[in-house]
């Protein structure tokens, strides 16, 4: 598990529901489980709403229950520009059909969820953050001592010693609302894990997982498995093979340390919030709290992250 993490630990998702979104979801609840307990769902890869509704409705495929949230549409300066339709497709799910979910999200926002969850839990709560950091860092004004009050949080983000992936200096999430990243890495955690594009390009699945993936399994990890056949169209010019990475997943298999971390910088990190052709880059600072990014994991965390979405439990 994370540094900190123990069997004990729960966890709340804050998400934007795309494709590789749903593979962690899916994840987390073949091997969390009932530990998963709560999710968000904040403007990224769709809108917000859509998000939550596509989370509702992998939820009811998996016949789980858990409570989801709305969350932050708008990045904290500027607006909601349409997400990337062109990567998840116009659903966020790569054009598959999902069935309507019985469930319907709560009445108190994410971030009113999540100040539930902190009374609930403490210390016992960990944090995954996979989407554009807008609903953390709200909560961090509603909650002050947020941070020290949970057990850590573990974010996909940012490209240290990598080219990012929605401009060349730039990861999506952190791009997407730069002064949020910088407004939650620069609280004081008790544990702070940054995923990055530096280890998440480098973990990929492929069509043989993906059929392994769908190979005698139930209709969540069925629906996942469809849905990467948009997400291998989107890499596949760009990798030079039919493959793409999971950048979301790894970060939940790193979070409950089903994944262990091989390679890491110790340090603080900077997240530019100008208006410059570097906005949204992530950079090691001299000063601020010290955060783990990871660089590398060990074992094969494709095969883990499969074995996790394709439990039983899940059937």
């Amino acid at each position: 598990m994370t540094d900190t993490a123990t069997p004990e630990t729960v966890f709340y998702l804050d998400c934007d529901t795309g494709i590789d979104d749903a593979l962690a979801l899916a994840y987390l609840l073949g091997t969390a489980g009932d530990r998963l307990v709560g999710i968000g769902a904040t403007s990224g890869n769709v809108a917000a709403a859509v998000g939550a509704e596509n989370t509702l409705r992998l939820l009811g495929l998996a016949g789980a229950t858990v409570p989801v949230a709305l969350g932050e549409h708008h990045p904290r300066r500027g607006s909601f520009d349409g997400g990337a339709p062109h990567v998840h497709g116009a659903d966020g799910v790569g054009g598959v059909p999902l069935p309507e979910s019985d469930s319907r999200l709560v009445a108190e926002s994410a971030v009113e969820l999540l100040a539930d969850l902190v009374e609930r839990f403490g210390e016992r709560l960990h944090i995954i953050a996979i989407a554009p950091l807008t609903t953390i860092s709200r909560a961090l004004d509603v909650i002050p001592d947020l941070a020290s009050r949970v057990d850590g949080i573990t974010l996909m983000g940012g490209a240290v010693t990598v080219p990012g992936n929605i401009t060349p200096h730039a990861e999506a999430n952190i791009a997407n609302d730069a002064q949020a990243a910088a407004h939650v890495l620069a609280a004081e955690w008790r544990s702070a894990t940054v995923v990055p594009l530096d280890v998440t390009m480098r973990h990929r699945f492929e069509p043989r997982d993906t059929a392994e993936l769908a190979r005698d399994a139930g209709a969540l990890a069925t629906a996942v498995s469809a849905m990467f056949e948009a997400y291998f169209d989107f890499y596949e010019p760009g990798l030079g093979v039919r493959a793409a990475p999971l950048h979301d997943p790894l970060a939940a298999a790193i979070a409950l340390g089903d994944v262990v971390i091989e390679q890491s910088l110790r340090g603080a990190l900077a997240v530019d919030t100008s208006d410059s052709p570097e906005r949204g880059r992530t950079t090691r600072a001299d000063t601020g709290p010290s955060t783990t990014t990871v660089l590398e994991v060990g074992g094969d965390a494709a095969e883990r992250i499969l074995r996790g979405a394709r439990t039983p439990r899940l059937r």
